[in-house]
């Protein structure tokens, strides 16, 4: 059982506000998760961005609730960047502020925490790290790059099944802003949305 609040963010998602033709770069995904439940394989998604600092987190961690969501079994989700940066801490007030229980596992330039969608699942573990990290799986995974600079910048991802862009605008923009916190929260409801629509069409 996701925890409340996060079930309450979900109620308000509109797939409808999803325009077709970001149905159709999203698509790909839709694909690879299909194939993987259909031949029974273990499904595990690389979300990667130039720093592994917001949207690739963000994507992470909605699309691992969404598969518990879904009940779709056997989703590992990880992300990762071209280089390792740190967690940026609006990200995790953004998830706080949704319902999602964050608690930091180590601190320093690069802090780990330990982010729960649900009180009886693991955890997503978050803290940045280059998308080969040995943290992150070698190969039979799906690398999604969720921002140009990553995706133009990567042509080739070692070990990867398949490499998908679904890149989102860089809530970066905003920092130091009065706009921050509702970009963020912006950014994340979108990420959740398009992320929740895309397990929302797994046949099992």
């Amino acid at each position: 059982m996701l925890y409340n609040k996060i079930k309450n963010t979900i109620d308000s998602f509109d797939f409808n506000q999803i325009s077709e033709d970001r149905k159709k770069v999203l698509q790909p995904l839709v694909d690879y998760i299909q194939d993987k439940v259909s031949n029974k394989q273990e499904i595990r998604l690389n979300l990667i961005c130039t720093h592994n600092s917001r949207r690739s987190h963000l994507s992470q961690v909605w699309a691992q609730t969404a598969s518990a969501f879904y009940n779709v079994k056997n989703v590992v989700c990880y992300s990762g960047g071209t280089e390792a940066t740190a967690l940026y801490s609006e990200v995790i007030e953004t998830l706080k502020q949704t319902g999602f229980k964050v608690q930091a596992i180590s601190n320093g330039n690069n802090p780990v925490y330990s982010i729960k969608f649900s009180a009886n699942q693991h955890p997503v573990i978050g803290f940045s790290k280059t998308y080969d990290d040995d943290f992150n799986p070698e190969s039979e995974f799906a690398a999604i790059m969720t921002c140009s600079q990553a995706d133009g910048g990567c042509p080739f991802i070692a070990g990867a099944e398949k490499r998908i862009p679904i890149t989102f605008e860089d809530p970066k923009v905003s920092d130091g802003t009065a706009q921050q916190k509702q970009i963020y929260q912006e950014r994340s409801l979108q990420i959740g949305t398009e992320m929740f629509y895309v397990f929302s069409q797994i046949q099992q």
